[in-house]
């Protein structure tokens, strides 16, 4: 394989299984920083902060500074206060999101006659009521457009078992009022790699995305030019890739992170 001047990692499925790392992990990223290599560290799961990503990739090995974790939380507080400074925020979503969201100073609200964004994400709290309050707040009021932290249709567990991600919340709320979610800001939007890497002036093609996910790693890592690893630790396959047009597989198929080395 190629040196690159910057290694983008996915987190879960490519570092780290729950709560057991990957062989070689530590190893490989420990590898990379001592060659001069720029690292940085991308997931979709919002469940946890940045700060609790740089506390969980310490104690299990991956020496990290919180500049160099990047979440869905992070892409949409950037995009709300750059675009929507002034939107009040119906947030179906984890303790993280919304702890940033208002730590942000963007206004979070329940009442649908006010709301203006409805923001799906990966909420294990999701009810009825949620889903009640998004309906009125984008059907029955017509005002409120519908946006979600990610794409991810499920997150997987160990052992092959995973729950359902935001994906399932934007489909219960697109059927029951007809609308189309607008906008997702995590994986595979280029946006994301771009954002990684801000501050840095190493050009995209010198870049390697290294995930576990065809749909979203691999996919932002195509579409933003960058180089692309799918690692098979995680979600996909080598036959899935093999599958995929020509020009949308991966540049490389590994068996893990190692294999970079």
């Amino acid at each position: 394989m190629p040196a690159y001047d910057a290694y983008v990692f996915d987190l879960d499925g490519t570092l780290y299984l729950g709560d057991e790392l990957l062989p070689g992990a530590a190893e490989t990223v420990r590898a990379l920083r001592e060659r001069g290599a720029l690292v940085r560290f991308v997931s979709n799961n919002v469940t946890r902060s940045p700060r609790q990503y740089v506390d969980k990739l310490t104690r299990l090995g991956i020496e990290v500074d919180l500049a160099e974790i990047l979440t869905p939380t992070v892409t949409t507080v950037r995009w709300l206060q750059t675009n929507e400074p002034d939107a009040v925020v119906f947030p179906i979503a984890p303790e993280p999101v919304v702890t940033a969201l208002t730590e942000a100073g963007i206004a979070v609200g329940q009442d649908p006659e006010v709301i203006d964004i409805v923001l799906a994400s990966y909420d294990r709290s999701f009810s009825y009521s949620k889903l009640q309050i998004a309906f009125d707040a984008i059907w029955y009021h017509r005002r409120a457009r519908l946006m979600s932290t990610n794409p991810d249709r499920f997150c997987p567990y160990p052992g092959g078992r995973g729950e359902p991600d935001a994906a399932a919340i934007v489909a219960a709320i697109e059927a029951s009022t007809g609308a189309t979610c607008e906008r997702t800001f995590g994986k595979p939007d280029p946006a994301v790699l771009e954002l990684a890497l801000a501050g840095t002036e190493i050009p995209l093609h010198r870049v390697l995305m290294v995930g576990d996910r065809l749909a979203t790693d691999i996919a932002m890592g195509v579409d933003a030019g960058a180089g692309t690893a799918l690692v098979l630790t995680g979600d996909s396959t080598a036959a899935e890739a093999a599958d995929l047009d020509p020009d949308r597989r991966p540049r490389h198929v590994l068996d893990g992170v190692a294999g970079i080395l």
